[in-house]
Parts: structure tokens; sequence; C-alpha cells
């Protein structure tokens, strides 16, 4: 048996996250205090001031909790996991599982990227079911979907696209007449995982020159390549993620192949648990 870790990403940020997880680990809850700036668990469980949703605040909540979560897991069972994978943001707390980088360090690159993603804010983003990821492809070819882009490879059965907002405006005629079940706008503020984010992207990837990573004790899976992370390229893959498509159905695929793989969701909900699900089935 192989146990493999997986961590949610944005959107799967709630309100009451994380209870009791501050209590049981404070020393980790100071270091995020001190390093944020303010409360991370007022933040979680209350939100007082209505930010959990906003990108800068949402990045480093999840990162804390996925990670104290981790923690929690490993204390409970005693095991660690065989290998790790996150979705987008959730990478970070994979490559943390890892012991690649310590938990201030990744909450000071996450702080930092979800800073600069905020700011990022003309574009929108949207899943689309029951369309095979070829069939998306073939759709964004036409000249009127040129500002879309596909952002996630979720599962064979949900892609996610990015782009200038009156490109999706249009993506959606298209993708119903081509017999897409849904067309749903995502809640964000920019358009993640696509070229819009390039500026981010390139200001991301100075601010992570001086930072030095370990190896990681278990393979990761990277969200740019769908392969485990080389240590020399963590780096450049964390500063690619932003503007690339995060290829989760195939990382998945490479964990499915593993003897007798059991996939432990992470964090807060069970999405990723979906998504397995869905790639499973149509394995």
């Amino acid at each position: 048996m192989k146990r493999i870790f997986v961590f949610p990403g944005q959107g799967s940020q709630k309100k009451g996250m994380g209870q009791g997880l501050f209590q049981q680990f404070p020393e980790f809850t100071a270091l995020a205090d001190a390093t944020l700036g303010y409360s991370i668990e007022q933040l979680c469980l209350e939100d007082p001031l209505n930010q959990l949703n906003n990108t800068a605040f949402t990045q480093p909540a999840l990162y804390t909790v996925n990670c104290l979560s981790h923690l929690k897991e490993v204390a409970q069972s005693g095991l660690k996991p065989d290998f790790a994978a996150g979705h987008s943001l959730g990478e970070y707390s994979a490559l943390f599982a890892a012991e690649a980088f310590d938990f201030t360090v990744g909450l000071n690159l996450v702080k930092k990227r979800g800073e600069l993603m905020s700011q990022a804010t003309e574009g929108a983003m949207a899943a689309i079911l029951g369309l095979q990821p070829d069939k998306v492809r073939q759709l964004l070819k036409s000249p009127a979907l040129a500002d879309a882009h596909i952002a996630n490879l979720n599962s064979p059965q949900q892609t996610v696209i990015s782009g200038k907002p009156e490109a999706l405006s249009q993506a959606k005629t298209i993708f119903e007449s081509a017999g897409a079940q849904l067309f749903t706008p995502l809640k964000v503020s920019g358009a993640f995982h696509s070229p819009l984010m390039q500026k981010a992207a390139e200001a991301f990837a100075k601010y992570l020159e001086p930072f030095e990573f370990s190896p990681p004790k278990i393979p990761v899976i990277a969200n740019t390549t769908a392969q485990p992370h080389r240590h020399e390229d963590i780096r450049k893959n964390l500063a690619r993620q932003i503007t690339l498509p995060v290829r989760w159905s195939e990382g998945i695929q490479l964990l499915l192949q593993q003897p007798d793989p059991q996939f432990s969701e992470i964090g807060p909900g069970k999405v990723l648990t979906g998504l397995i699900r869905q790639i499973q089935s149509a394995a």
C-alpha cells in the first residue's frame, strides 16, 4: 500500500476551517501570526473583516490549515505519506509535507504569491463539465476565444479555462453549443494559470531567487509537469505554475499506477476526493 496525501487549493477555503488545529499547534500558529502580521486563527474561524475569499488572505490561510492538518494526520497515525500532491496553492503544502522547506519559508512564499496574484485583476475563470480536454482544446482554437486558455485539467470530464472576461462570456455559448453539461463562472479575482498572470509570475520568480530548497524526502507531483519535482527544478516549477495549467488529472493518473494507492485529502473540503474518483472511474 502507498499512502498519498493530496492538498486542496484555492476555492476550498471556508469560514471555520482549522477548528481545533490552532490550539493543537500553538507554536506554528504563533509563527503564522508573526509572519503575516495578523491572527491566522481569527481569520480562519471568524473572518471578521470578510477577507477569507480575498486571494492575498486566502492563500496563507489555506496553506496554514493544510500544513496543520498534515501535522495532525501524521501525529495521529504515526505514518508519513509515501507521495504527495497539491492542487495549485496546495502544492506548497505538499512540498512542506516532503520537507522541501520549513513551515515559515512556505508561508512567506504563499504570502507573496497571494499578494502578486491578487493584483492581477483583469481576468475571469470558468469550469466546463462534460467535455473531454481534447474537445476543449479544439474549441479554444476559435478566433473568438483567442484570449481564453486552459487553466486546470482537473479530470477527464472537468476542465477550467481562464482569460479575459469578454472571451469567457463568448466561451459560454460556444461550449454549451458543443455539448458541455455545465459552464460555471468561478468566484475568483483574476485569470489564474494563464498568460494574463505573466507579470505576477515574473515578480514571483525574482522573489524566489534567494530561497534554498531541500531535496523532497518523498516524491511530490508538480502541477506544471505531472511528474515528481526534481530538486533542481522546484524554484522554476513554482514560478511557472502561476501561468501554466494545473495538470491534475495526469498527475493522479501517474499516482494510480502505484501499488494499492490510498489517497487522503488533507485540508478543508473534499473537492480533490471527488476529482480523484472521476479520474479513477475514467481509468
